[in-house]
C-alpha cells in the first residue's frame, strides 16, 4: 500500500488537533488471537486518535473476519472432538444437549457458532465425562 499525501489536513473533530493522512500500524483482537495491520486514516503529529473515512477500515475489518473465521473452525473442532469423545452422534448430542436435530451438524461445520453457554457445559463435560449421565433424558 503506497503511503498517502501528508500535504491535506483536516482537523480532529474533538480534539482540535491538525490531522495529515497516514498509514498506521492497527492491531485487531478476537478472543485471545491478534492481527496487526496498516491502516491508513487521519492522524495527528503527536498521539493515536485518528478520524477514518468509509474505505478506511476494510483491512481492520477483513482482519476481524479472518480471527473469526479462525475461531470458528477451532470451536468446530472442540465441540466434534468433545462429541466424539463422549461417543455421541450428532443426532443424540442435539436430542441431550438441546439446539435442534441439526445443531451439532451445523456447529461442526463452523455454519453457526454454539451459544457461550453450551461451550461451557461442553468444556465441563469434556473434564468431568460421568456428568453426562445428569443430562441424558429418561
Amino acid at each position: 500500500m503506497a503511503r498517502p499525501s501528508r500535504t491535506a489536513t483536516r482537523v480532529h473533530p474533538e480534539t482540535r488537533q491538525v490531522l495529515r493522512r497516514d498509514i498506521r500500524p492497527f492491531t485487531v483482537a478476537y478472543r485471545g488471537r491478534r492481527k496487526t495491520v496498516p491502516l491508513p486514516g487521519w492522524y495527528p503529529e503527536r498521539g493515536r486518535e485518528g478520524v477514518f473515512d468509509g474505505s478506511d477500515l476494510e483491512q481492520a475489518d477483513a482482519a476481524l473476519s479472518e480471527l473469526k473465521a479462525l475461531d470458528r473452525k477451532s470451536t468446530a473442532a472442540m465441540v466434534q472432538r468433545i462429541r466424539r469423545k463422549l461417543g455421541l452422534s450428532q443426532r443424540r448430542a442435539s436430542v441431550v444437549f438441546g439446539g435442534g436435530p441439526r445443531s451439532f451438524c451445523k456447529y461442526e461445520s463452523g455454519e453457526i457458532a454454539p451459544s457461550e453457554a453450551l461451550l461451557k457445559l461442553l468444556r465441563l463435560v469434556d473434564k468431568h465425562p460421568w456428568l453426562l449421565r445428569e443430562l441424558v433424558p429418561t
